[in-house]
């Protein structure tokens, strides 16, 4: 750490790069960007200029040597997770990790257990749970205001990234999918706000073999599909509640969206888990519908790296982060339960246990700006 702001450095300068760029720049004080690294040295430059970022690396490897990135931020695509995280820590290096953890579980159980023989940190995303939404949400569950949770659904339903994105074709290679790209938003809000799971169960399909890109640089290109792209899943939380999760790369409309949470006094509706803000809606009997609820915490703005800026906070103080292996390690199984569960036409129970990470107060993290 220098002036004591803990060094970050970027494996990867993708498309979600940009607004980690923006936020550690601008937003997150505990943070500074060291240095970046991608393999299209073309974006890892594009980031030095643009952000007066000090170290642009030829390689990872590079990267891990210097002794002034406490914490490396990986960014890659999802079956490079594994790759880059492993080597960070046998490096030495805390990491960091855009979701998934891993592409499986077992990539995932030896990442954790590497860390832990190694007494390094290795946290990940999703951390849009941590914003003023979904904290909100949770504030309003532990008051009581929808009684003892009993019940909830997810919704993640679109026609697929290749309409979009400028590089989609490993959302349908290993790693990939609905539940592999989105679950872990959906799945991170629900442990929080119920709970640790016990058991899923799931009917899977590829519905196409194939898809058609419709974005650019790769308009007309052909992806073949090698994943799973409609699972309807099934969630049994350890608290006795009952979840549904359903995920889709395959419908063009819908207006099913987002969480709801079912108690016994009362229905929350859960905003989009992939933002940090509202709305948060509330319904108790006796209501005349849903009211909007006010927003009680910080970051209602998209704070990506908020999670990051958290471990860094941990890391210079000793306390425990939010968004650890142990969050990050429980969605991964669950979602690979899911498509084991399709596969294999039964329940499936999960091993690991998650307890709920402290909420959110505002001013105590203390990285918003000056």
């Amino acid at each position: 750490m220098k002036n004591n702001k803990v060094g970050i450095g970027f494996v990867g300068c993708g498309a979600i790069s940009g607004i980690y760029l923006q936020n550690i720049t601008n937003l997150f004080k505990e943070i500074e960007i060291v240095g970046v690294c991608d393999l299209i040295r073309e974006r890892a430059e594009n980031a030095v200029k643009n952000y007066n970022i000090p170290k642009l690396y030829n390689d990872m490897y590079e990267l891990f040597a210097d002794p002034d990135v406490d914490i490396v931020l990986n960014i890659t695509r999802p079956y490079e997770h594994y790759e880059v995280t492993k080597a960070a820590l046998n490096a030495g290096k805390h990491v960091y990790s855009e979701k998934p953890l891993a592409a499986s579980l077992a990539e995932g159980k030896e990442l954790v257990a590497l860390a832990k023989k190694k007494g390094l940190m290795l946290g990940g995303a999703p951390d849009t749970y941590l914003g003023a939404g979904i904290q909100t949400c949770r504030k309003l569950i532990e008051e009581g205001k929808i009684g003892e949770p009993i019940g909830c659904a997810g919704f993640m339903i679109c026609r697929g990234h290749e309409t979009w994105h400028p590089d989609p074709e490993f959302y349908y290679k290993y790693g990939g999918g609905p539940m592999m790209d989105m679950g872990p938003y959906y799945l991170t809000a629900m442990i929080n706000l119920i709970g640790s799971v016990e058991s899923v169960s799931a009917m899977t399909k590829k519905t196409f073999a194939q898809r058609t890109i419709t974005s650019q640089p790769h308009y007309g290109e052909i992806i073949d599909v090698d994943v799973n792209t409609y699972i309807a899943g099934n969630i049994r939380f350890e608290s006795g509640a009952i979840g549904t999760l359903f995920t889709t790369f395959d419908v063009y409309k819908s207006e099913n969206k987002w969480i709801e949470v079912y108690g016994s006094e009362g229905t929350l509706c859960v905003p989009d888990p992939n933002t940090f803000g509202g709305p948060v809606r509330l319904y108790r009997p006796g209501d005349d519908g849903f009211k909007d609820m006010p927003l009680e915490f910080d970051y209602a703005d998209n704070s990506r790296a908020l999670g990051l800026a958290d471990m860094a906070k941990a890391l210079q103080t000793g306390r425990d982060f939010r968004a650890s292996y142990k969050q990050t390690y429980h969605v991964l199984e669950i979602m690979e339960s899911f498509n084991k569960s399709g596969d294999e036409r039964r329940e499936i129970p999960i091993e690991s246990h998650f307890d709920k990470t402290p909420i959110m107060v505002r001013g105590e993290v203390g990285v918003i700006a000056d």
